[in-house]
Formats: structure tokens, sequence, C-alpha cells
């Protein structure tokens, strides 16, 4: 019988998974491919009573540091150290702690597969020492792993222009999410599921643009918007709920993080509005899509892959107010039969654990 090759996760949460494209990734990758490679999975600290010692028949190694944030490079260095000498494949999930691997790469060199994660350095949250720091860290990692994913094509078109290596295209699944009917329960905790509206959902970070469909919105006082995000977390998203407070015909809901509920809030729009800038192939726009809804996004080349150029676009808040002034129900419905097709043709968890095995196997 064949040994397993042992895989070590690094640079998520961890299991279960919650709200998170890496976290989903995980914990679908761990479900779909347990029995293939023997797993284990880094998490980050919690208390003693609720950590788990297995997930999907996968190992769970807890560290006593936190995921995000200021203890995230420390988290995936030491993820990194005990698992360099007893592992034969790494997948390290995002950059920042890639700034260890030309030491470590002086010792026994394990398979190290890199999800990239996208140009974060290229956020506007981050300040000048942020900034070269994770563009130090990219350049590392795709200098020393043996594998580079990336979630999207114009992420490989810039990693062969800017650094002349090839990389893995490995996209996100979409289809953990279900159609849902309106769920008469739901009315009162949102009362706008009674009427039509069109749906967004955002961390509410500059870069993600929610200001120009907001004031888009402010333009269409006959269509309604529900856009779903993380306001009161930053400055940015408590100062655009001030703001646009007084229209009637907009809807700042707080974060959802019960799927179900999320599912019926979205199932139940008219259509998905993707506003993000600096995403690859952002889980929301995926989910949106395996949901069969109809996509206007942002226009960058990110979205343009993702939806295979037949999603409407917009790139200012005139823009999007013009989409929305000339839609039909033939637009619509074509829109919506178009990035379902992609959904199940490209962005389905099976096919993506597919693509990291095939990786693994290399």
């Amino acid at each position: 019988m064949t040994k397993k090759k042992k895989v070590a996760i690094i640079g998520s949460v961890g299991l279960p998974a919650n709200y998170g494209g890496f976290e989903t990734m995980v914990y679908y990758l761990t479900k779909e491919k347990n029995s293939e490679f023997d797993i284990t999975v880094f998490c980050e600290g919690v208390p003693k009573e609720k950590r788990l010692p297995e997930y999907h028949g996968c190992t769970l190694k807890y560290l006593p540091f936190k995921a995000n944030g200021g203890q995230s490079i420390l988290y995936d260095i030491t993820a990194m150290g005990l698992s360099w000498f007893t592992f034969d494949i790494l997948l390290i999930l995002g950059t920042p702690g890639c700034i260890i691997l030309p030491f470590f790469k002086l010792f026994k060199k394990p398979n190290i597969v890199v999800n990239f994660g996208g140009l974060e350095w290229k956020r506007d949250k981050w300040g000048a020492f942020g900034k070269w720091y994770l563009k130090l860290t990219e350049k590392l990692a795709i200098k020393h792993s043996s594998v580079i994913v990336a979630d999207n094509q114009h992420f490989c078109d810039y990693i062969e222009e800017e650094y002349q290596k090839k990389s893995a295209l490995i996209e996100y699944g979409g289809d953990h999410t279900a159609k849902k009917p309106l769920d008469p329960k739901l009315l009162e905790k949102y009362p706008y599921l009674k009427g039509a509206y069109d749906v967004s959902v955002s961390r509410a970070q500059v870069d993600n643009n929610l200001h120009m469909v907001l004031e888009a919105y402010t333009q269409l006082p006959d269509r309604n918007l529900v856009l779903v995000s993380n306001y009161d977390k930053f400055e940015y998203g408590r100062e655009l709920k001030v703001k646009y407070a007084g229209y009637p015909n907009i809807y700042m809901q707080d974060a959802v993080y019960d799927l179900y509920e999320l599912d019926v809030i979205r199932s139940n729009a008219s259509l998905y509005i993707h506003s993000h800038t600096f995403c690859g192939t952002a889980p929301s726009l995926v989910e949106a899509m395996s949901l069969n809804l109809p996509i206007i996004a942002f226009s960058v080349p990110t979205n343009h892959f993702t939806t295979e150029e037949k999603a409407l676009y917009f790139s200012n808040s005139n823009e999007l107010v013009n989409s929305l002034k000339n839609l039909s129900p033939i637009k619509l419905k074509d829109n919506a039969l178009n990035m379902s097709e992609i959904a199940e043709r490209r962005y389905t968890w099976t096919g993506i654990s597919n693509k990291y095995a095939k990786v693994f196997n290399q």
C-alpha cells in the first residue's frame, strides 16, 4: 500500500471553518481529499475546551497565536518551523510569513505550495512599510516556492510578467451556497425581503467601492439596495452608515454570518453587484454566480476573467446608474444563465480540490 503524502495547511484560521475564502477552501479541500492525503491543519489559538483533535479525518494542530492581524506572521512562521522537517508538502495560504523561506530552504526542502492570495500590497489600507513588506514577501514566496497558486488568471499573468514564473490557476468554489425560497420567519428580521431589491456583499474597505454603489442608488429612488457589510469594523464603514442613513431605498445591512440567512437574502434578490477592486476570484462573486444571479461587476481584469466577459460592468457611479436604468428582463435572464453556466463549469469545490490534489502530486 502506498504511503499517503503528509500535507500541512498553514495560514488559515483553521477548522471548523468560519466565514472567509481561505477557511472555506480548507473546509472543502479536507472534506474532499482526506482519504488521499494525510492532512494536518494549523489552527489559531482557542480555549482548550473548544479544541478538536481532528476534523474531516484530518489532524488539527493549535498554535498560541491569532491567524490574522499583528500575530499572523508569527503564526505562519511557527507553523512552517513545526512542519518543515516532518511533512512532504506545505500548503501556505498567503505570503506574509514567507519572509522566513530563504532561511528554511538551507535545510531539507519539502514541496512548498504557496497560494499567494492576490495583490495585497496594493490595498489602500496599508501604509508605506506595510506595502513594502507585503511586496517583499510576495517576491520571496514566488522565488522560493515549488508551486505558486493564483486564484485568478490576471494574477497568473502578473506573476509571469513580473517574476517570469508559471503559476497554477486554482480558483474558489461557490457551490456550498444553495438557492433558498423566501422564509416567512426572516421577514421581521430582514423587512426588505418583502419587496424587490438588489444585493451586494463586501467588507467595508475603501477599495471595495461601497461608496460608489451607495452613491448610484441615491439617484435611483425606485430601486432598493441591500448592501451587506461589516460597517462598524472600519472608520470608512461607519462614515458610510451616517452619510447614507436617510435614504429609504438603501438598506445598510450589518454583516450576516449565518449562511442560510445570507443565502435567503441573496437568493431572493433581483441581481448582484460586485464592487471589489483587488480581490482575485472573489468568493462572494462566485457564490452569487452559483446562486444564478445576474451580475453587475466593477470593471477590473480579475472580475472580467471570473465572469468571462459575460456580466455587465461599471467603472463609476454614473456607469452603474446607466446599467441599472437600461436593464430588461431578457438581459437579466441571459446574464443569470451565463453566470450559472460558468459557475457550474469552473467554480465547484470538487473541481477545485482535484486541482490542489494534482499540484500535491507533482
